[in-house]
């Protein structure tokens, strides 16, 4: 067993950012985790901490409603087998628990082949799966499978004549961005008479990369109608599989066809040399599920709890707290 004592993990830094970025695409993955921008997104919310091997790997660390877990580790492909078993030693070692890792991209589990491997419970996180588009099919929105998309886009921008333009947002703009969305939060709570604690987060995080937003790297741009911002949207580019990470999109949804602009402006004028799209997974929420497959999909990128079996008492991590928060959205979306 390695010595995983020297791992050493501390809350992951914005001035950071430009040394470990790399490390997220060093592997193939189609992941929407195989971008930095969503570590710094939900830093918070998950108590995201990170440690190098060197300029060999990257690790994450991470703690949820008092449990600990992490990811596969970022590293080269060809030296996953040997950072993966320090990480298991850390967890055995160190937190003296079993392996624990939450959306395990597919790609690293058939790579290790943890699913024929009688000491770990392999798990398909279904509704955690991310969604894959073509870049080229989303921008230009040809043939019948869109004609109710660029009906739509071609309702607003004859609606909007003269009055809509896309933005790329600066640095120096990010106030134009707050503003939106406290306007926008404060119609979410008023809609649904709380403020979601996931959404709390959300925010923070989104104030969080624009007050950081020269080091932190993401592509953002908005849709201004009579000057005033209206929709947003935050990205980042995975260079490894030529794809376009959609963390965040926002919209006024009192404006038809504001979502399916955004969409379609954000990718031309951010985007232009994406071959893919990842624009994340649906929480397992029906209207969210409708909304992402109205898009047609070319495809899935699958996610995996792995928990190690062969340390005593693994039993009692056994539990899915993925899957427990998936069945509170969908107990407050049916309530709703």
């Amino acid at each position: 067993m390695q010595d995983a004592s020297k791992l050493q993990f501390s809350g992951i830094r914005v001035e950071d950012s430009p040394r470990i970025a790399p490390f997220f695409y060093r592997r193939p993955n189609k992941t929407c985790d195989s971008c930095a921008l969503d570590s710094y997104l939900w830093q918070d919310y998950y108590d995201i901490k990170v440690a190098e091997e060197g300029d060999k790997a990257l690790f994450l660390l991470m703690e949820r409603d008092g449990e600990q877990y992490t990811g596969m580790p970022y590293c080269d492909e060809a030296d996953l087998p040997l950072y993966f078993k320090e990480i298991e030693s850390y967890f055995n070692q160190v937190l003296k628990k079993p392996l624990k890792i939450y959306l395990a991209d597919e790609g690293a589990v058939k790579s290790l082949a943890l699913e024929e491997d009688p000491r770990y419970l392999v798990k398909e996180e279904e509704d955690f799966k991310d969604y894959l588009y073509d870049a080229e099919e989303l921008r230009t929105l040809p043939g019948k499978r869109f004609h109710k998309k660029k009906n739509l886009v071609n309702k607003f921008k004859r609606e909007y004549e003269g009055r809509w333009e896309y933005r790329t947002i600066r640095c120096d703009q990010k106030e134009v961005v707050w503003d939106f969305l406290d306007r926008w939060y404060q119609s979410r709570v008023k809609e649904e008479g709380n403020g979601e604690e996931t959404l709390e987060y959300e925010v923070k995080g989104i104030h969080e990369v624009l007050q950081n937003c020269m080091s932190i790297e993401h592509r953002i741009g908005g849709i201004f109608i009579d000057g005033r911002l209206e929709a947003f949207s935050i990205g980042a580019y995975n260079p490894r599989e030529q794809m376009a990470s959609i963390s965040i999109e926002k919209g006024n949804p009192e404006i038809p066809g504001i979502y399916q602009i955004i969409n379609q402006e954000f990718l031309i004028h951010e985007f232009p040399e994406a071959k893919l799209v990842n624009r994340e997974d649906d929480m397992g929420l029906l209207g969210l599920r409708k909304a992402k497959e109205s898009y047609n999909p070319i495809g899935f990128a699958r996610k995996f709890m792995v928990l190690q079996k062969d340390f005593k008492g693994y039993e009692n991590y056994v539990v899915d707290k993925f899957e427990e928060e998936v069945s509170q959205y969908e107990q407050e979306d049916t309530a709703s």
